[in-house]
């Protein structure tokens, strides 16, 4: 057997499972929605996407490049104000399902990119 987990540094928030209501980031289980960065994951304090807020230091200074957010089972309009706001800031955002957000965030980690992910787990209504 060939073992294909990419090498990451100790510290790195691999996201590791996604399922009804949680996720399993760096070997801890989430039941809410979380804002993950390369070496950090914490409670993302939403409800649904009508609600989003954008942790505040995520548009200053942050160095992120790529935003990654993932609305749930399905893909849901962001508010046109979110855009904005991340394009101002250089970040560019990508929508999609919660489960394509979990999976292209770890591998733009293991490309080392710059990324952050904001995710609703799936089970959640998006909207």
């Amino acid at each position: 057997m060939v073992d294909i987990t990419p090498l990451l540094p100790a510290d790195r928030q691999l996201i590791q499972g996604y399922g009804e209501g949680i996720f399993r980031i760096a070997g801890i289980e989430y039941a809410h929605p979380v804002f993950v960065r390369e070496t950090e994951t914490r409670p993302w304090n939403i409800h649904s996407v009508d609600d989003i807020q954008l942790p505040e230091e995520l548009v200053s200074e942050s160095g992120v490049r790529v935003l990654l957010i993932g609305t749930g089972d399905s893909i849901a309009p962001i508010p046109a104000e979110i855009r904005t706001s991340l394009k101002q800031a250089g970040i560019g955002v990508e929508i999609m399902d919660t489960g394509a957000a979990c999976r292209t965030f770890n591998v733009l980690l293991s490309e080392e990119r710059s990324v952050a992910a904001l995710l609703i787990p799936p089970g959640q209504a998006a909207a």
